[in-house]
């Protein structure tokens, strides 16, 4: 597994809600790539829930949506932009939980439009939601365009944990 290189960090004005390190309000997402699968290791916080003491489903969506992101970002080494999210929540994620794992792929692709598939685990491996989302794939051109050029990984295999 090894740990993706976030190829905005640099960029100017560049401030995600999902996956900017320098958000203060943001999730700072980091990822991961392990076979065909991007991975997000998260820890809930009590200021993202909903209900007393569980996540938000609007977090639990963000975090489907930007992994699946990355997935168009790593994976297509394109810019890219949601075009659909479906989510289907099975059950609870306690905000006080010790980690969220949120694992992505590639479902199919036709030409610039990408199905990614997406679910999210608590910390006893459960998959508690699970989504789809359809991502509108930029051309090289417009990639370049928003500032996008390559997307790397380390050197190294680096875990979170």
């Amino acid at each position: 597994m090894r740990k993706i290189k976030n190829p905005w960090t640099h960029k100017e004005g560049y401030n995600c809600f999902g996956c900017a390190p320098e958000n203060p309000f943001g999730l700072h997402m980091d990822f991961y790539e392990e076979g065909d699968d991007i991975i997000c290791f998260w820890i809930p916080q009590q200021h993202y829930q909903g209900w007393i003491g569980v996540l938000h489903g609007g977090i639990i969506s963000t975090l489907i949506d930007e992994t699946a992101g990355w997935v168009v970002t790593r994976k297509l080494q394109a810019a890219g932009m949601t075009s659909r999210l479906a989510v289907k929540f099975h059950q609870a994620i306690r905000s006080d939980e010790t980690q969220v794992t949120v694992r992505a792929r590639v479902a199919e692709q036709k030409r610039n439009i990408a199905i990614i598939h997406v679910e999210v685990e608590n910390a006893h491996g459960v998959v508690c939601a699970e989504g789809e989302a359809t991502y509108f794939v930029m051309s090289k051109e417009k990639s370049e365009e928003m500032g996008f050029i390559s997307c790397d990984v380390e050197k190294e295999n680096l875990l979170p944990f």
